[in-house]
């Protein structure tokens, strides 16, 4: 086990004013500035993505160098550093220069505080070969190197050495460099990097998601390729990588360019993505643009990612591409994780989400169960240690037959699809279940996905455990079928539904949240569960007092959350709650709903750990005042000799203030009668 870092604060109480952080490495109080915030992002990627020691680090230190000029030592205060590994923290001994400008208007080429007036005398009169740059959105990479002149001089690279790696090992990275696993919002800041590089460069301002949606496929592709062909015992050579100097020049561009649209040439018509595209698709951007693209994307492994990290950073694009219209906006996160968490999948359970957007409920459903097959094939790790076999190929695949087999999403806009399909095999596939269909018209419609859906539920039923479930529906109908849906409908006074769909309907009404609590409805077994984001109007107001009773009339009612106006904002104001059902059976219903008499789990949410303007909120003492908790963060590492390292780190850190957790543990403790 390496070294514990003790914290410099000490173990009292500690208040925060609201624009004062914790170090995560000195465990000190700052202001929580645009730079500082940065840092410490940096300092999480040093520790959690290149492996180096919190020990063998320290901010705001002083550089000491001679000026080749003047013959005379100079002092640069740098803001992070890194020292070989156990040597003691002088200059001699710095390995990394990290240097985060004050803020995002300091630009890269700045004359003064940009990224070469920051490290090339840094670079070039020290011992220390490697620094970076960064404004908190541009992150940039120096070497130091003798140039032909025999002079010092300095290089950019796409990255720099891990622990344990070296400059040749980048320069090769198609074999021997393996990308890294992201930490937390390094990979939102990559992919908007990404987006903003193909919208301000490249032209292509209406397509730039777009442009961006086919590299990652690319990129998905390739990492798909490599567990294939590692299950088969066969090799696989990494085509989706860019050596850390090919970005230097025109033919290194086209070098890279050339391997990203092979492997796009080879996707179109594979096994895994020949239903995604339509054939004649191309990548449209330049060389340069394909390569600084893919320099970004190849520095990290997508398969090794925790589908929060994915997740947060692809609906971090998505967001600014697919406009909130017609009622669509994400649900938040840790709402789906309550949601998610209360209804409890299992790998038995047949899922779907019948207006999916980009696939939120079903890829936090995925994650759910990924969890539950990791522990039945390892029940006796621990959380630590299970953590890590999350995504190891038996995981992987028993995770990609259930999500092949039982999870599904529809959603009438085509360019949702193929958005879920992407979010999809990011989180571990099952992408062909994503259908373009109008629930409210299923059975009937003219998309063509629509015999699709009872093909793919058909195939579902014969490899599960319900193939004998006397189910009430024909071959050709896949309504009936589901065991649960989640669900945020879309909703709103722009949002109206056709006459003719609502007609169909006993609740008919052109509000759509009303009519999809009857195909919600449809679409479960008897006995299914429903979990499902409702307005409040629908809840409270009198002239919905119909929908009410024809509600209870048709589900049990397990439990009602009621949600704060701050969950969907800043996207939009709305009072909203959780409705959580359960499909009563034919006898079921012949009781009256006067005679029924079972206990509801109610829940009143009043943080979801955001203000009103999406700012992130943290627990407060009576005070008002932030409160600091003490955190202790194990992590397992295995170094390339495969010895495995068990790191411990001691933060001090704010906690979001967010009740869904609690109202999640609280629900699962109301089903197993302890409140």
């Amino acid at each position: 086990m390496e070294a514990k870092h003790e914290p410099n604060v000490g173990a009292q109480q500690l208040v925060l004013d609201e624009d004062q952080l914790v170090c995560m490495l000195t465990n000190k109080v700052y202001k929580a500035t645009e730079k500082e915030q940065t840092l410490q992002s940096m300092i999480a990627m040093m520790i959690d993505e290149y492996g180096f020691d919190p020990g063998d680090m320290e901010r705001d230190f002083k550089m000491q160098y001679e000026d080749p000029d003047t013959e005379k030592m100079k002092s640069q205060k740098v803001d992070l550093v890194v020292f070989e590994a156990g040597r003691t923290h002088d200059s001699a001994n710095v390995i990394r220069i990290v240097i985060v400008a004050k803020n995002a208007k300091v630009k890269a080429d700045d004359n003064k505080n940009g990224l070469h007036p920051s490290l090339d005398s840094l670079l070039n009169y020290s011992d220390c070969e490697f620094g970076c740059w960064t404004n908190g959105e541009d992150l940039r990479y120096l070497h130091s190197f003798e140039n032909d002149s025999l002079q010092p001089d300095t290089e950019e690279l796409t990255d720099f050495p891990a622990v344990d790696q070296t400059l040749e090992d980048l320069e090769q990275a198609g074999d021997r460099a393996m990308p890294r696993t992201p930490a937390n919002e390094s990979l939102v800041k990559t992919f908007k990097r990404c987006h903003d590089y193909i919208y301000g460069n490249e032209g292509h301002k209406k397509d730039a998601f777009w442009e961006l949606l086919n590299l990652i496929f690319c990129k998905l592709y390739d990492e798909k390729c490599i567990q294939e062909q590692s299950r088969k015992g066969e090799s696989y050579h990494r085509r989706f990588w860019v050596g850390v100097k090919e970005l230097n020049t025109p033919e290194g561009q086209h070098q890279v360019a050339e391997r990203i649209k092979g492997i796009f040439e080879d996707l179109k018509t594979s096994k895994l993505f020949q239903d995604v595209f339509d054939g004649d698709e191309a990548i449209h951007l330049s060389d340069r643009g394909v390569a600084a693209v893919a320099g970004e994307l190849s520095k990290y492994s997508f398969t090794d990612a925790t589908v929060d990290v994915k997740g947060t950073a692809y609906e971090t694009i998505v967001g600014t591409t697919l406009k909130r219209e017609a009622g669509q906006f994400f649900t938040p996160r840790n709402e789906v994780h309550c949601m998610v968490e209360m209804l409890d999948p299992t790998e038995d359970d047949r899922v779907v989400d019948i207006a999916c957007g980009t696939a939120g409920f079903i890829v936090g459903v995925l994650d759910h169960v990924r969890h539950k097959i990791a522990k039945r094939l390892y029940p006796n790790l621990d959380e630590l240690h299970l953590k890590l076999k999350l995504n190891s190929p038996d995981v992987n695949e028993e995770t990609r037959k259930y999500a092949e087999n039982m999870l599904f999403g529809f959603d009438f806009d085509p360019d949702l699809k193929k958005a879920a399909r992407m979010n999809m095999i990011m989180a571990g596939d099952g992408h062909s279940n994503i259908f373009n269909i109008n629930s409210l018209e299923y059975p009937q419609g003219s998309l063509p996905d629509v015999p699709k859906v009872a093909e793919s539920v058909n195939h579902s039923i014969a490899n599960s455990k319900d193939k004998d479930f006397p189910f009430e529906t024909s071959s050709d109908n896949a309504q009936g079928k589901f065991d649960m849906i989640f669900m945020n409908p879309p909703f709103g006074s722009k949002v109206k539904v056709a006459s003719a769909i609502a007609a169909k309907y006993e609740l008919n009404s052109n509000a759509p949240e009303v009519l999809f609590i009857e195909c919600a409805y449809n679409f479960l077994k008897p006995g299914g569960k429903l979990a499902i984001i409702l307005p409040d109007g629908i809840l409270s107001n009198p002239n919905t007092e119909d929908v009410r009773i024809w509600i209870l009339q048709h589900f049990k009612l397990l439990a009602s959350v009621d949600m704060p106006v701050e969950t969907f904002l800043p996207q939009v104001g709305v009072q909203s709650s959780i409705l959580f059902l359960q499909k009563k059976t034919a006898k079921e219903q012949l009781v009256s709903i006067n005679e029924e008499d079972y206990d509801v789990f109610m829940a009143i949410v009043e943080k979801v750990g955001k203000d009103r303007r999406g700012i992130p909120i943290y627990k407060r003492d009576d005070d008002g005042a932030e409160i600091l908790f003490d955190d202790v963060k194990r992590s397992i590492v295995i170094a390339p000799n495969g010895r495995e390292i068990t790191r411990v780190r001691f933060e001090r850190q704010r906690h979001l203030d967010d009740d869904l957790p609690d109202v999640a543990a609280a629900y699962k403790k109301f089903k197993e009668g302890k409140v």
